[in-house]
């Protein structure tokens, strides 16, 4: 079967084509649902960022540079900050360190339905996070997919703001050298 690619998808989105609009939400709304749902937690809050992504996309998709990598990068993208900000004006709210616990386990679950090279890259990436001590793991997760800070991190682990630093710092490390990327120093 011949399948229209995420580009084409993108530029009927961005012509107004109300086929190519719906045949792209159709094709990415799970993932981006998925994402917030496990960045924010909450399914009514995930829904509209979901929703507000695909806005976003659509009046930005003229903006779209392949060159600087896939359409579902870019989306999921904008996904993703778009729940960190949600979540930042959330920060008032005292965080539940089992609701924590639970949303690294949905990042460590194996996605539904990834395609092939996506589907090696998000497995090679997975076990090299299950390699990772917990403290460090848990402390790069809550940076680099919930978007807090060193500082709130330190705050919320009970531990010293160097020891947090260093916990993400050697988390990263770690992962650069599990994927051959050479520390750029």
């Amino acid at each position: 079967m011949w399948s229209v690619s995420d580009e084409a998808l993108l530029a009927g989105l961005a012509s107004n084509d109300p086929e190519a609009a719906a045949a792209f939400v159709r094709r990415f709304q799970a993932r981006v649902f998925g994402l917030a749902y496990t960045i924010v937690g909450d399914p009514a809050s995930a829904e509209e960022i979901a929703q507000e992504t695909l806005l976003r996309a659509w009046r930005h998709a003229g903006a779209y540079d392949r060159r600087r990598g896939r359409v579902e990068t870019w989306l999921l993208s904008i996904a993703r900050n778009l729940a960190i900000d949600h979540l930042r004006l959330r920060r008032g709210e005292p965080v539940d360190p089992d609701s924590l616990a639970t949303k690294q386990a949905l990042f460590m679950r194996a996605p539904e339905d990834p395609g092939g090279d996506q589907r090696q890259e998000l497995a090679s990436l997975r076990e090299a996070l299950a390699e990772l001590p917990a403290e460090q793991r848990r402390a790069l997760l809550m940076a680099a997919l919930w978007g807090f800070t060193a500082h709130e991190i330190s705050e919320m682990e009970g531990a010293p703001l160097g020891t947090t630093k260093s916990r993400i710092r050697s988390a990263l490390l770690k992962l650069r050298g599990a994927h051959g990327v050479a520390d750029e120093r």
